[in-house]
């Protein structure tokens, strides 16, 4: 009876018990500033499963190296379920390509995905094409005439565009800029032929005129943005590039308080509240969870280490 009940002991101490869980308040790293979009959407998210868990969630943004700056600083954090990382993919899947870091997608462990949205390629009212498959023909007969703006050398955007340029033979240059509400500045400005970017900043000046986007990068069209091509109706489903945000825990947490967060974002991801909010910025919910979460990041990792090294830009 004495070996029966410290080996009880021993399952209750490295068991922890869910039914108390969470006990304290948990701390959510965002790699990114206040303000932007995974901030928003994640702070919009934290008070929705404030209310699901009960218990407060404090957040701590760490700005800096794409976002590779906040998520080494997570990486340190204690497998306990009070320490979770809530980003888009571009950390995790894109910056390693380009700089070096500490993680690889398989670094953490995965809770669920949360939303995601297209990039789109848009060009200005005279430019001599109106559909998708008109602007890639353009491009291709004009190798070198016309430039993109993107999120940076290396970016998500960069990569997702030369994912559909390479298979087309086409050569654009690609002007690299801080962001999508920069680069939308110089395309409005006519420093650049093609706004490369998240679709939220550009609705307003298609809405208005001012711009046509031709090309989203989702395999499926965009309803918000008719004209544009998804690459499926093209040819080119498999060269699919999203922005899409998701949160993970340090490696090693606890199965059963993974489970938990994952039922809990599930439900509020699908909130009434939180679907009309990713609504305005264009997105759509989207929640992947476990090990179908951990294949999505590794397949996007490796899918863009090739246009990375097909580009010269492999660290």
């Amino acid at each position: 009876m004495k070996y029966v009940a410290l080996a009880l002991a021993a399952v209750a101490v490295g068991t922890p018990v869910l039914a108390e869980y969470p006990e304290r308040a948990i701390e959510v790293t965002i790699p990114a500033p206040a303000g932007g979009g995974t901030d928003t959407s994640a702070r919009k998210l934290g008070t929705l499963l404030e209310e699901e868990l009960g218990t407060s969630i404090a957040v701590l943004n760490v700005a800096g190296g794409g976002g590779s700056v906040g998520v080494t600083q997570f990486m340190m954090q204690k497998p306990n379920g009070y320490s979770l990382l809530a980003t888009w993919n571009s950390p995790i899947t894109t910056v390693p390509q380009v700089q070096q870091t500490a993680y690889q997608p398989d670094s953490f462990t995965p809770i669920a995905s949360t939303s995601e949205t297209a990039y789109t390629l848009c060009v200005k009212p005279e430019f001599p094409a109106e559909t998708g498959e008109e602007f890639l023909a353009e491009l291709a007969a004009n190798p070198g005439k016309y430039t993109y703006g993107n999120d940076g050398i290396g970016g998500t955007m960069q990569l997702a565009a030369e994912r559909i340029f390479q298979g087309e033979g086409i050569e654009a240059v690609a002007i690299p800029f801080g962001g999508a509400g920069e680069t939308l500045q110089n395309f409005l400005g006519g420093h650049v032929d093609i706004y490369g970017g998240s679709i939220s900043p550009v609705l307003p000046y298609t809405e208005s005129g001012e711009a046509k986007c031709l090309i989203v990068t989702s395999a499926a069209a965009v309803p918000a943005l008719p004209q544009a091509a998804g690459l499926e109706s093209l040819g080119m489903g498999d060269k699919e590039t999203l922005l899409w945000r998701m949160v993970l825990a340090p490696a090693g947490t606890d199965q059963a308080i993974v489970d938990r967060l994952a039922e809990a974002l599930e439900k509020t991801v699908n909130d009434p509240s939180y679907v009309e909010f990713l609504a305005t910025k264009g997105e759509v919910p989207n929640v992947v969870v476990g090990d179908a979460l951990a294949e999505r990041l590794q397949n996007e990792y490796d899918a863009l280490a090739i246009v990375a090294e097909n580009l010269g830009l492999n660290q």
